[in-house]
C-alpha cells in the first residue's frame, strides 16, 4: 500500500495484497478467518493483526495465515501494522466506535451485521466514517449475490406482472446454549447499553435486508411504515420468534416472518409475489425459483461476490461498493422500531415444547405459520394464531 492521502480513498494508490486486521476472530469471526485465508491465498489481502481480548492460539489461526500480530488495543494494532481495511466481527454495541476508530486513521472498513444497535447509533458510524474519507462495507452477505440484481431486472421487465409485495421466511433453530455462548446473547440491553440481539435483527436479518433490496428499498427515506410482533419461548430478553411488515414509500409491503424455534429447520429465502407469478430466492444457496403464468418453473442458480473482495476490488480500481451505508438505512429504520417497541411477550407454556436431546425449545405450528406469512404478507396474529392475540397486536412506528 503506498498511501498519498490518507483522508481521501479515491487518491490514494493500493497495491495487493493489502495489510488487513481481523477484530473479533472467534465465533463468527472463525467464518472471517477462513476467507481472509482465501483471499490471502489469491494475493488480494494479507492478515497482519488479530484484536481479541484473549490471544489466539497457534492452532486457532488457520494455515497460511502465518502469525499475525495480536492485541487487544485495537487502534494501537492499526497503527502498528499499517493495516488498510479492519475488519470488525465484534459484539454488536462495539460496532460503532471501532468503525470510527479505524475510519479516523484512515482505514477502510468491513462491518458486520448489524451495523449498529439503534439508528442513532448507526448514523453515527455512517456520518463519522464518511466524515474521515474512509469507506465502510457492511456484512449483509447475501447481498453480493447476483441473483439479487438479476431479480430486479426480471421483476423490471414485468416477468412476473406487477409486484403486489414481498415475503421472508426464516426457520431455524438455535440451542438454549445459543443464548449462554456470550453476555450479549439475547439481549435488548446489556449495562444500560443496546444490543437488541434478536432473530431479526442478528441471525435472521438477512431475510430482512435481502426483501428490502429485492424491493429497491435500501435506504433509510424508502420506508414510510413498520409493523412489529416480537415474541419469546426461550427465556431470553429479545424476540426468537418474530415478524415484521415494513411499508415502502412506493406503496410496497414486505413480510419477514422469523423464528429460532423450528420444528424442522430450513433455508431462509425471499420471495416476490406477483400479480402473474412469483420468484423465490434462497439467499444462502443463491438459488432461485421462477413461477409464472404460461411457463414451467424455471430454476436458476447464481453467484456471488464476496464482500471483503469487493471492498479490495473498490480501494484498488475503484469499483462499485456493493453495500454502503446507506443501503442498509431501511433495515436499520426495522431495527428502532425493534429497539422501541415494547419487550417481547413471552409465549405461553402450552405454546412451545422442549427438545431434550437438542437443548432447544419448538413454537408448536411455527413452520407453517413462518411460511405462511411470506405466501400471504400477513402477520402472526392475523394468521390466527392464538399466542398473537389479543396480547400481542402489531405495533407500528412511522417513518
Amino acid at each position: 500500500m503506498t498511501p498519498t492521502n490518507q483522508k481521501n480513498p479515491h487518491t490514494v494508490t493500493y497495491d495487493t495484497p493489502l495489510p488487513l486486521v481481523l477484530a473479533g476472530a472467534r465465533g463468527h469471526g472463525r467464518w472471517h478467518l477462513e476467507n481472509i485465508r482465501r483471499l490471502a491465498d489469491k494475493g488480494i489481502v494479507r492478515l497482519a493483526g488479530i484484536c481479541e481480548l484473549t490471544p489466539l492460539g497457534a492452532d486457532e489461526i488457520p494455515d497460511g495465515l502465518g502469525t499475525p500480530e495480536q492485541s487487544a488495543d485495537f487502534g494501537a494494532l492499526l497503527d502498528s501494522t499499517g493495516a488498510a481495511i479492519a475488519v470488525i466481527c465484534t459484539p454488536i454495541p462495539t460496532h460503532t466506535d471501532l468503525a470510527l476508530t479505524a475510519a479516523r486513521r484512515g482505514v477502510h472498513v468491513l462491518l458486520e451485521k448489524p451495523p449498529a444497535p439503534s439508528y442513532a447509533e448507526f448514523r453515527r458510524m455512517a456520518d463519522g466514517v464518511a466524515e474521515a474519507g474512509a469507506v465502510c462495507q457492511i456484512g449483509f452477505q447475501s447481498l453480493g449475490s447476483h441473483a439479487v440484481p438479476a431479480i430486479r431486472k426480471m421483476v423490471a421487465q414485468g416477468l412476473i406482472g406487477e409486484v403486489v409485495g414481498i415475503g421472508g421466511a426464516g426457520a431455524w433453530a438455535r440451542a438454549e446454549a445459543y443464548y449462554r455462548r456470550a453476555p450479549w446473547a439475547g439481549k435488548r440491553r446489556l449495562n444500560g447499553v443496546d444490543v437488541i440481539d434478536g432473530a431479526l435483527t442478528n441471525p435472521l436479518a438477512h431475510a430482512v435486508a435481502t426483501g428490502l433490496a429485492l424491493g429497491g428499498a435500501g435506504r433509510a427515506e424508502d420506508v414510510t411504515a413498520i409493523e412489529t410482533e416480537l415474541l419469546r419461548a426461550n427465556d431470553i430478553e429479545s424476540d426468537d420468534t418474530s415478524c415484521v411488515r415494513i411499508t415502502t414509500a412506493d406503496g410496497g409491503r414486505i413480510t419477514v416472518a422469523v423464528t429460532l424455534c423450528a420444528e424442522d429447520p430450513d433455508e431462509p429465502y425471499n420471495v416476490v409475489h406477483g400479480t402473474s407469478g412469483r420468484i423465490t430466492f434462497w439467499y444462502k444457496q443463491d438459488r432461485v425459483l421462477v413461477q409464472r403464468a404460461g411457463h414451467g418453473p424455471e430454476e436458476l442458480e447464481y453467484d456471488r461476490t464476496d464482500l471483503l473482495e469487493n471492498l479490495v476490488d473498490h480501494l484498488v480500481d475503484g469499483t462499485e461498493l456493493l453495500v454502503p451505508p446507506d443501503a442498509t438505512g431501511a433495515f436499520m429504520k426495522v431495527v428502532e422500531a425493534i429497539r422501541t417497541a415494547p419487550d417481547p411477550i413471552a409465549l405461553p407454556a402450552d405454546a412451545w415444547h422442549r427438545l431434550p436431546d437438542e437443548d432447544r425449545r419448538v413454537v408448536d405450528g411455527i413452520d407453517g405459520l413462518v411460511a405462511a406469512a411470506a405466501d400471504t404478507l400477513a402477520l402472526y396474529s392475523e394468521l390466527g394464531a392464538s399466542w398473537a392475540l389479543p396480547e400481542a397486536p402489531a405495533k407500528e412506528v412511522s417513518t
